[in-house]
């Protein structure tokens, strides 16, 4: 392996290769005596709070479960502070062997002391409803309300104390296991394209490329890799889908999609309606490749070929600069924004170089609400790095106003969450298209733009189409091939873009490197919940909507503290109106339409 080679990939020459977090406000370092300090003290609160607690939630009044609540929040919070310290700190360096097990060592010692906290939940819900409800109602839990009418909800998915104890335990070793392993995988292998051996964020970012030759080298050196790892990452997927069934299955779930909704807080029905409404209409993406063939001037549009810009730029976009267009587009919406996105870049809350042993893509860490969220990418100096720089801090934003609701109410379902960041990437997309005055250059952002909203919408739905075949494949038919996944994968796919896009053989191979489907299984429908959300929430913005800034904002402040359809219904849009997808839909369809406008006058 050759480092300097590798790091050399737009790092060099566009700012981000000294932009790395200062994980310290979570920890100094593994090894500082206050990560063992925190640890001890952990055991200590936790023996006291089993001692007071364990056995007696029945017995308590509205006043003494708040007492109760509040400890609890404050032994989450520290168990949170240790874990995601432990996991920032690997993603950053997967190669690391000391920070694996630094992290495998946090897991067990978390896994341990979360056996000895199962009773809380286990006897919460035991609670006769009528008690519960008169509690809930109670005017010392209403700092805790959504979260204790939302948790009885798993009343009959929950196991006995014993059981769940036993399901904690094993959990180190099951599937959050087999995703260390996966993450692991593909963050050591390299991938050699023209002599030069990339890391996988790097050759993906080659499919972005105007240079034809330059993305089906790229693509075939990602084929050649996933290839190569077939046999492990089949494994993988077969474990952690049978894992998941037999979790399912224990608790009672009836389909393999269930919990996911149940978690996100979104009925099967309303789910099935969003899925729905995009499958109806993926002749917008094929008549948008069609399209987009004619700019390329190509005979044939292959699967390397979908992200290709129109305009041959090659453009290197400075850390510096990117952090100004996101400031600006953030500031000019509401200066709250603003000051608390600054805060990420001075305080050291970002890290954003390409390096050897780095994860690839990108996160924004909510960690815990008593320290602030982290953002995580792999900044190469394109234009679409700077909207994926805007939609990690719409997520911070999200979680650091959130943070007021406290440990177990900040936190928002998946569907909600994307909120956010999706809002960050329109706004920065909307200001810098607006003020580009070349036509050539405003049609190939808002092409830029159309290939994003299709890889968050339509390519999302497609790829829970996948999901639902695979999961339901294995439960009916036990282990799966490669050839079997390869197959689920092209027809999910053949689907979607029908005769406008080649599907090349060695793309059937591409579903073994998408993480989402192994560590958040049923995640996906989200992405395109939330821009079809966020297309709607732009327009009601663009069309000056009386107090729509602050709204928004109280809309974050809210965090998870009730149901989605409630906050959401707050900026004037309903979501349990099924034609409100269709909306989102019809706008999409406007942005096709405004570039085929553009595209003649030019």
């Amino acid at each position: 392996m050759n480092p300097s080679k590798i790091a050399k990939e737009n790092t060099a020459t566009n700012g981000a290769e000294t932009i790395i977090w200062d994980l310290s406000d979570l920890y100094p370092s593994p090894d500082d005596p206050s990560v063992q300090t925190d640890i001890q003290q952990l055991r200590t609160d936790i023996e006291s709070f089993e001692v007071a607690c364990k056995g007696n939630i029945a017995d308590l009044n509205a006043t003494r479960f708040a007492v109760m609540l509040q400890q609890y929040e404050s032994i989450l919070s520290a168990m949170g502070k240790l874990g995601s310290y432990a996991h920032l700190l690997w993603t950053t360096d997967t190669e690391r062997p000391e920070y694996g097990q630094f992290l495998q060592t946090v897991k067990e010692i978390l896994s341990e002391l979360h056996q000895k906290l199962v009773f809380f939940d286990v006897e919460w819900l035991a609670l006769e409803d009528q008690t519960a409800q008169e509690w809930i109602e109670a005017v010392e839990l209403e700092p805790w309300r959504h979260y204790l009418v939302t948790s009885r909800q798993y009343k009959k998915h929950i196991l006995s104390e014993e059981a769940e104890q036993v399901l904690s335990a094993k959990s180190v070793t099951s599937a959050s296991a087999w995703n260390r392993y996966f993450d692991e995988t593909l963050g050591a292998a390299r991938f050699e394209c023209n002599g030069e051996k990339l890391t996988e964020q790097q050759a993906l970012s080659r499919l972005h490329d105007p240079d034809r030759i330059v993305r089906e080298e790229a693509h075939r050196s990602l084929t050649d890799t996933f290839r190569h790892h077939s046999r492990t990452l089949t494994f993988v997927f077969n474990t952690i889908l049978s894992d998941k069934q037999i979790t399912d299955r224990l608790r009672g779930y009836p389909t393999w999609i269930s919990s996911r909704n149940l978690s996100n807080q979104i009925d099967d029905t309303s789910v099935q309606s969003l899925v729905n409404a995009v499958t109806s209409r993926y002749d917008l993406v094929q008549r948008y490749y069609r399209f987009k063939k004619k700019l390329l001037h190509l005979e044939t549009m292959k699967d390397y070929d979908r992200y290709a810009p129109v305009q041959k730029s090659t453009q290197v976009i400075h850390w510096h600069d990117a952090k100004r267009m996101v400031l600006d587009a953030f500031g000019e919406f509401h200066p709250t924004m603003r000051d608390i996105a600054s805060m990420f870049f001075e305080k050291k809350w970002i890290d954003a170089a390409i390096r050897p042993g780095k994860r690839g893509g990108a996160y924004s860490a909510s960690t815990v609400t008593t320290v602030h969220p982290y953002v995580f990418m792999n900044y190469d100096g394109r234009i679409r790095d700077v909207q994926t720089l805007a939609h990690e801090l719409g997520h911070g934003i999200h979680q650091y106003l959130a943070a007021e609701q406290g440990e177990l109410q900040s936190s928002t379902p998946l569907t909600t969450a994307e909120t956010a960041s999706v809002f960050g990437e329109m706004l920065v997309f909307r200001r810098l298209y607006d003020q580009q005055q070349d036509p050539q250059e405003k049609l190939a952002m808002l092409i830029g733009k159309i290939d994003d909203t299709i890889a968050t919408v339509f390519r999302q739905i497609s790829m829970n189409r996948f999901e639902d075949r695979i999961h339901t494949l294995r439960r009916e038919q036990g282990e799966l091939t490669t050839e079997q996944f390869d197959e689920a994968w092209a027809a999910t796919q053949s689907d979607l873009y029908g005769d406008s896009v080649e599907l090349t053989d060695g793309y059937r191979r591409w579903w073994s490197y998408i993480p989402h489907f192994l560590h958040t299984p049923g995640y996906v429908y989200a992405y395109a919940f939330g821009e079809l959300l966020v297309l709607a929430l732009f327009d009601l913005y663009q069309s000056g909507r009386a107090g729509f800034e602050e709204n928004y904002l109280n809309l974050l402040r809210a965090g998870g503290s009730d149901w989605p359809h409630t906050l959401i219904g707050k900026m004037g849009v309903d979501i349990q109106d099924q034609s409100f997808w269709n909306k989102g839909l019809t706008l999409f369809e406007g942005m096709i339409k405004e570039a085929e406008n553009l595209h003649h006058q030019l």
